[in-house]
């Protein structure tokens, strides 16, 4: 009985775990080029890319010129947005 509740619960648990994760990620690769996870995000749902955080992270840790790419765009879009 108990094996099926720990079961159920800690599926949920382990996508909490690794969207965390991700976002970790995201973030150590977004300050590494001198902005915030918060700020990035902004900037892609400003510029509409939409890129789940699985993809980024793994683009962040896998193939930096493609994210620094992404981080550019964004970062275009919200000086686009402060200018308008």
């Amino acid at each position: 009985m108990k094996g099926k509740y720990w079961a159920y619960r800690d599926r949920k648990t382990r996508k909490r775990n690794f969207r965390n994760l991700w976002i970790v990620r995201i973030n150590a690769a977004c300050r590494q080029f001198g902005t915030t996870y918060s700020r990035f995000i902004e900037g892609l749902a400003y510029a509409k890319i939409a890129v789940d955080r699985k993809a980024l992270a793994d683009l962040a840790v896998t193939d930096e010129a493609t994210f620094k790419a992404l981080l550019d765009k964004a970062v275009a879009a919200l000086d686009q947005k402060k200018a308008a």
